[in-house]
């Protein structure tokens, strides 16, 4: 009998919990059997595997840890890690789990887990990609002077957009000139005596049009760089100038170079100009005004685009419930206005309600996009999502006022709820109130295992939950809401 058919049906279950990768070994890590979801993985690239030895498979420090397999046999003995794998010039995450089946031989089942690891990897560039414009914020808010803002300016240029050199060029508007005014990852010091006409070379382009130059290959166009006869000992491949605006007027030019062909998706490109954005006001204020105070708009920009980003990505990643955070932010923001929340926290409301669901991207897919109920162990897995927003955003120091939704949106109001079991006014207020907003629009939207009720059936359902799920003082106001306004 084939090796993996009988030991699935003498384990079966533990095993068809994870299909896409089966192996089995002996102590010593030979493989004995293996079988592949060709849907996933092709199953010829892993051919020559078979007969091979598990440590020639894993990265070299997971295979370490398997050097020695447990032992002797224990019937609950098993191992749970992640890994990477390289097939067809494609990086694979797998979830694996190694089993102990007897005192010979184990097996290592495994699920593809690719694509969380990628928006894994995307929400981590994110939010450090937010940090740095808050550093930044924090270098302008010091009052620092300019040739050290520079520095640091060019510093987060260099980190986040991973290329290998920069300049910034102000512009003199006397002499209507870019003149160099710091540069970083350069070799040499081909540039430090630029002065550049507007409309002349790259840099004067991009403040003349007021828009991006991007060359994909200098070397087809070295000539607009005779501003420095060394400048080919550079070297370098791929430019991009982006003039620096603010309120209106042009300060500068942000110059990038890379020694390498960039292949940029929209977040960078994205990134690119917010960051350009902030450095533009940097410029300003250490320019103009010389002081602590500047205003907060462009960052709040920044921040607020940031988040929605984030809120894009789930609902690209969820689309039967595309829209919904859009749709509850609204809800929630008219609510706190009418509930007596000040302007100046209203937009803590509006980010805990777009942000309220971001601990779901950790969510497994099966689990999240399951079509009918959850049992009680994909529901453990669910209501992980706020601790995992919590995870995820407690490191953003200007979050702190608006993780009080994504916390705590699910407690109700007779202590039922999770993660915290919060009961009463132990519930932060904003919390509360969006719970209705949350509800109200989950109810009234399509789900793939039910329709959308009526906005009477949602309002009778929301009377019915007062005191139960809801704080019974704010249902008649969120009703009336509901009603006046139509949603």
């Amino acid at each position: 009998m084939d090796l993996l058919l009988d030991i699935e049906q003498r384990i079966g279950e533990s095993l068809r919990a994870f299909t896409d990768l089966l192996f089995v070994m002996d102590k010593h890590g030979a493989i004995l059997d293996s079988r592949v979801n060709a849907s996933t993985i092709n199953a010829d690239s892993l051919a020559q595997i078979h007969n091979g030895n598990i440590q020639d498979l894993l990265p070299s420090e997971m295979g370490d840890k398997l050097n020695n397999l447990p032992s002797p046999y224990q019937g609950s003995n098993n191992i749970n890690f992640e890994f990477p794998l390289t097939l067809d010039k494609r990086e694979l995450w797998f979830d694996a789990r190694l089993v102990e089946i007897s005192n010979s031989k184990f097996v290592l089942s495994a699920r593809d887990i690719t694509k969380f690891k990628q928006i894994e990897k995307r929400m981590g560039q994110q939010l450090h990609r937010l940090s740095v414009l808050r550093s930044i914020d924090f270098a302008i808010a010091s009052g620092l002077d300019l040739n050290l803002l520079l520095s640091i300016l060019l510093d987060r240029v260099l980190e986040t957009l991973q290329v290998d050199a920069a300049t910034i060029l102000l512009l003199d508007t006397k002499m209507d000139e870019l003149v160099f005014a710091s540069g970083k990852g350069f070799r040499t010091n081909i540039l430090q005596h630029t002065r550049l006409k507007v409309g002349q070379g790259y840099a004067g382009r991009a403040v003349l049009e007021r828009k991006v130059i991007d060359i994909a290959n200098l070397s087809s166009f070295g000539t607009e760089f005779d501003r420095s006869p060394m400048f080919p000992s550079e070297k370098f491949i791929v430019y991009y100038g982006i003039p620096l605006i603010t309120k209106g007027r042009v300060l500068g030019v942000l110059e990038i170079f890379n020694r390498s062909h960039l292949h940029p998706d929209k977040d960078w490109l994205d990134f690119m100009n917010v960051i350009s954005g902030q450095t533009a006001i940097a410029i300003d204020s250490a320019m103009m005004y010389k002081e602590l105070q500047r205003s907060n708009f462009e960052l709040n920009l920044a921040y607020n685009a940031t988040i929605d980003a984030w809120s894009r990505t789930l609902d690209l990643r969820d689309h039967n419930a595309e829209g919904h955070t859009q749709r509850v932010a609204d809800i929630a923001l008219k609510f706190a206005a009418i509930t007596g929340f000040k302007d100046a926290d209203l937009i803590h409301v509006q980010r805990g309600a777009t942000l309220h669901d971001i601990g779901k991207v950790a969510i497994p897919d099966n689990i999240l996009f399951k079509p009918g109920p959850l049992n009680q162990d994909e529901w453990e897995i669910m209501r992980q999502h706020p601790q995992y927003a919590v995870d995820l955003l407690s490191p953003i120091k200007y979050l702190e006022r608006a993780m009080e939704i994504p916390h705590w949106h699910h407690e109700k109001w007779d202590g039922s709820g999770y993660p915290d079991r919060l009961g009463g006014e132990e519930i932060p207020f904003s919390a509360r109130l969006f719970a209705l907003a949350d509800v109200y629009d989950a109810l009234t939207s399509n789900r793939p295992y039910r329709r959308a009720w009526s906005g009477e059936e949602a309002n009778q359902y929301i009377q019915r939950q007062s005191g139960k799920h809801f704080d019974p003082k704010l249902v008649p106001e969120f009703l009336n809401l509901i009603r006046s306004n139509g949603f």
